[in-house]
């Protein structure tokens, strides 16, 4: 066993601190993922920065009627908040489909968002993969990818990224606040992690010896239909194969606000930018949603064994939209 220091932290600002005195820290919450990799070897922190007492387990109104969730607040409380299941139900939906009972209440908000993929290729250290270690090659390309992407993948890595929750943030225009040693700033959820490029070890765009502090969920998607769908092998406890988040407003007949996220499919939660563009200013029909999404999804490259997330993602989104849509439709006529 590999030992490493432990520090308690009181603030933001003392958690910080620490972490930057010490090379090669990490940041311990829920720990229901960072534990996993010590024990298997692929996480081997010099020092452990424990920030589950940080004053960051809120959910709280903004005065601008934006909602905050501190990044400490449970999986479990997130899901089941009143303001969250009223006002955003597709992350509620997304919270609710990750995991199981016993990890919802450990895990956290900040733990979910920084959690690391489950490609096992990166989780076995006797197999190549460049994401645990750089310049060893990519043992899924020519191995069992079954569940890997077919969205922004690249010749150094073909692993996605397992969250729920981040994929409904994105679709839902929600923010990622962060702190470190240049002060405070925030990044859009759906810019907040990469893709692999030639840079498959970086997930996100967090800088060195920042943490995440909370997200804030805008007043703009506040209210509207929304949902999340996630496809996956068996009812419960399964990463996704594919899923969708989706926002959608229609107004005098048209789409007048729209937001798209694909999970499962890539190195990141893939925000349909092209989908939500077609859909702009069209009517709210299934041809037009199979249009968008197919658009969307032109720019898949599937290799051998995953082909069939294109057609699953594609019937999944087509889904979802329709059913907003017929809910927008039932709103305004109620």
């Amino acid at each position: 066993m590999k030992e490493f220091a432990y520090v308690r932290a009181g603030s933001v600002e003392e958690a910080t601190a620490a972490y930057a005195s010490h090379a090669g820290a990490r940041y311990l919450g829920g720990g229901t993922n960072l534990v996993d990799l010590m024990k298997l070897g692929v996480e081997r922190p010099a020092a452990l920065v424990d920030v589950t007492r940080l004053p960051l387990d809120a959910v709280e109104e903004l005065p601008d009627g934006a909602l905050r969730i501190g990044a400490m607040v449970r999986n479990s409380d997130l899901a089941a908040h009143p303001l969250v299941r009223d006002r955003y139900p597709a992350l509620s939906q997304a919270v609710l489909a990750g995991a199981s009972g016993q990890l919802r209440n450990a895990a956290t908000t900040g733990g979910n968002l920084l959690q690391r993929t489950r490609c096992p290729y990166f989780q076995d250290l006797a197999k190549p993969c460049n994401k645990r270690e750089p310049g060893s090659g990519c043992g899924a390309r020519g191995g069992v990818h079954r569940d890997h992407a077919v969205l922004g993948h690249s010749e150094h890595c073909i692993a996605t990224h397992p969250s729920d929750m981040a994929v409904a943030l994105a679709a839902l225009d929600g923010r990622v606040e962060l702190y470190g040693p240049e002060g405070a700033r925030s990044v859009a959820a759906a810019d907040f992690h990469r893709l692999p490029g030639d840079r498959p070890e970086q997930d996100t765009e967090i800088r060195a010896g920042e943490l995440v502090t909370g997200v804030v969920l805008p007043v703009g998607t506040a209210g509207l239909p929304s949902a999340y769908r996630k496809a996956r092998d068996r009812a419960s406890y399964a990463f996704a194969l594919a899923s969708v988040a989706a926002v959608l407003r229609v107004s005098d007949g048209v789409v007048a606000d729209v937001g798209l996220a694909f999970g499962a499919l890539a190195h990141r939660p893939w925000r349909a930018r092209r989908a939500e563009e077609a859909l702009l200013g069209a009517a709210p029909t299934a041809a037009a949603f199979e249009h968008a999404v197919g658009l969307e999804l032109s720019a898949a490259q599937p290799l051998r064994d995953n082909a069939y997330k294109v057609p699953l993602a594609r019937g999944i989104a087509v889904d979802v939209l329709s059913r907003l849509a017929d809910a927008a439709l039932r709103r305004r006529t109620s």
